[in-house]
């Protein structure tokens, strides 16, 4: 029979192939707005009309609930104990992240590698997600363990976008985010420039705080197609920290237009596909195949 590792890949593609778009959202730096590009991208993507799942991967610095505003919620299991349920904020919309299992929400989680690992393949296996349009995948800065569990653990993911400011420190590190996913042959979607420029409360004049057209020249240098600037607005910023819907409740803002061109011109150009899954285990053997409980296509032969 199929040991635990094989089963749990079962698992994992029987999951996945239930969502359309599986998109994961790197920063080489820490501190550009990573996880605000991605409550934004599927606040505006629920806008659309479209299902949203976010997988929140930052197991040290898990911000994502606070942000859609369902902190201090608890994963629940379904009927029969064989599922985790994603929280659900808002419809359309469905949220995972190991703060939803904490009993503390400021208890530092102290993991290595490998438990870091086991809980991204845990919840992509055994959560629940059901039928989605996307999946966001927001991770933590760097190219470590997290995005390279993701990246070898999603099966068809769709590609990656990543996030930074103008600033040449963060474009650095950016640039190696860009290598990362070429690396593991992972498809670049685009770049998202954050913090493009400060637009002034009191006469609405745009001020490049952190420089300028650093994204652009990054794309141009690198060949990856450039998604957008999004300027900082003061309010973002507070409804963020107040988990509320930015998008819906200040449409007109500069920052919400860069969001919804930015998710239109994501769904244009990324495209989807489900590869079918046949699964070859070490253990398999005519002896075993009658008890085995994945889905294989020798079984169905």
């Amino acid at each position: 029979m199929p040991n635990e590792n094989e089963i749990q890949e079962v698992n994992i593609h029987a999951r996945m192939a239930k969502v359309d778009r599986k998109i994961l959202i790197m920063s080489g730096k820490g501190g550009v707005g990573k996880s605000t590009v991605t409550v934004n991208l599927a606040n505006a993507l629920l806008s659309m009309g479209y299902t949203v799942g976010v997988l929140d991967t930052d197991i040290h610095g898990p911000n994502i609930p606070k942000m859609f505003g369902c902190e201090g919620a608890i994963l629940q299991s379904n009927e029969d104990g064989t599922a985790m349920l994603p929280v659900c904020p808002r419809e359309g919309l469905k949220v995972v992240s190991i703060s939803f299992a904490l009993n503390d929400p400021d208890q530092a989680i102290i993991f290595r590698g490998p438990m870091k690992l086991s809980v991204i393949n845990q919840f992509l296996a055994d959560v629940e997600w059901g039928t989605l349009d996307y999946l966001l995948i927001d991770s933590p800065p760097g190219t470590g363990d997290e995005q390279l569990a993701v990246c070898q653990s999603v099966p068809d993911l769709t590609g990656c976008i990543m996030v930074t400011t103008p600033q040449q420190v963060a474009i650095l590190d950016a640039k190696k985010s860009v290598n990362f996913a070429q690396q593991l042959n992972a498809k670049v979607l685009g770049l998202v420039e954050n913090m493009s420029y400060l637009v002034c409360p009191d006469c609405g004049r745009h001020i490049p705080v952190f420089g300028k057209d650093g994204g652009k020249k990054l794309c141009k240098e690198m060949d990856i197609p450039f998604l957008g600037e999004v300027p900082m607005e003061l309010g973002l910023q507070q409804d963020e920290d107040m988990g509320i819907n930015w998008i819906a409740e200040n449409p007109d803002s500069e920052s919400a237009k860069a969001f919804m061109k930015i998710a239109k011109h994501v769904h244009d150009t990324a495209e989807f596909k489900h590869t079918p899954y046949v699964p070859s285990f070490s253990s398999c053997s005519p002896s075993s195949c009658a008890s085995c409980t994945a889905n294989c296509s020798s079984k169905k032969a």
